[in-house]
């Protein structure tokens, strides 16, 4: 899966990320503009953004059943679609249900989520990762493989990534060091490689990455944890998008690394973070994030999602345009609290 990111020229990559966000004019001729947050009424963590035979689709972190689904011609104004996945009484998960991302592969919708078994003697206290199929982008998915990955511990956060028709799935090992509440919770992304046929997990568990850097507090004795992965190609370079911190820490937010392969070895950015909390403009915990492009492919967009303040942890959705400046290094234009045009190529 790749997303047309285009490469500026360092000094003009500067003054379009650092001075005001608002004066971005994007590259296409949409008429109209948006601001963050964007959806309104929609209230969700974790957005994933599908974008297919140009309509936009998103999911996230938004009901205690299962999840529901918007679609949307321009990524402002988004249309309630019902459930694209509901919990049934013979249904794996019975709680939390997290962070869906649905991709299209060989003609068929498929739906990473994480959740909460019934089965709760087989999964004592456990996470697992599930896979959903469906032949619409909208629903009703239906479990494919439930669960899809257990390993012996609780998972979360599985996104699938497509390299010269080889599928990859990156998930989050989840848990706790210690006794509650003298401990910490830890993350820590993993990859294996999946097989083309069935989608089935068929090499090795490689470890990719946890918390390390200063700002993904790695001495925590609350939160230390690597997150909500997200991977795409540009060029020969492999870009990794991940979160840190607690998901409802003020500072939460979103680093990036990158890798020759796949399977890395992955380098952190040392600038990192991407985006982080910033109190001037009321952004505050910005994080697990999604990628997707204007509909003419010209632009690329983040999708991510913030808190409604430093109190309220309730979460919105947001979008802003992404570079690559020439020297390779990852750049978001914002976080942005002011109009911004509508993606290129809308109609």
């Amino acid at each position: 899966m790749r997303y047309p990111f285009l490469f500026l020229p360092s000094a003009l990559l500067f003054l379009s990320a650092c001075g005001d966000p608002g004066i971005e004019s994007g590259t296409g001729t949409a008429v109209g503009t948006y601001t963050n947050p964007v959806g309104d009424s929609i209230r969700m963590g974790d957005p994933y953004v599908l974008l297919h035979e140009g309509t936009y689709y998103l999911y996230g972190t938004a009901g205690k059943d299962g999840f529901k689904c918007w679609s949307s011609g321009n990524l402002r104004d988004w249309t309630y679609e019902g459930y694209a996945f509901k919990e049934t009484t013979t249904s794996f998960g019975q709680s939390n249900y997290w962070a869906p991302e649905v991709i299209h592969y060989r003609d068929k919708f498929y739906l990473t989520y994480s959740c909460k078994p019934k089965d709760t003697g087989a999964y004592p206290d456990m996470m697992l990762v599930c896979l959903a199929e469906s032949d619409s982008p909208t629903g009703p998915f239906t479990d494919k493989y439930a669960p899809w990955i257990d390993q012996g511990y609780s998972c979360i956060d599985a996104h699938i990534f497509v390299d010269e028709e080889q599928p990859y799935v990156y998930f989050d090992r989840v848990g706790y060091v210690g006794d509650w509440p003298d401990g910490y919770m830890f993350g820590i992304i993993y990859a294996m490689q999946l097989d083309r046929d069935n989608l089935q997990p068929s090499g090795d568990t490689v470890r990719v990455s946890e918390a390390e850097q200063d700002w993904e507090n790695p001495d925590s004795d609350f939160s230390r944890c690597n997150e909500g992965a997200y991977v795409f190609k540009e060029r020969d370079t492999y870009y990794l998008t991940y979160s840190a911190n607690h998901w409802a820490d003020p500072d939460y937010g979103i680093g990036y690394a990158t890798a020759p392969t796949p399977m890395g070895p992955w380098t952190k950015a040392p600038d990192n973070p991407l985006i982080g909390k910033d109190s001037l403009r009321g952004i505050f915990g910005p994080g697990h994030n999604s990628f997707t492009s204007s509909p003419d492919g010209k632009e690329t967009f983040m999708v991510y999602h913030t808190h409604g303040s430093f109190e309220d942890k309730e979460r919105t959705v947001n979008i802003d345009r992404i570079k690559i400046d020439d020297a390779g290094a990852l750049r978001i234009l914002g976080p942005t609290r002011t109009p911004q045009p509508l993606p290129s190529g809308i109609r």
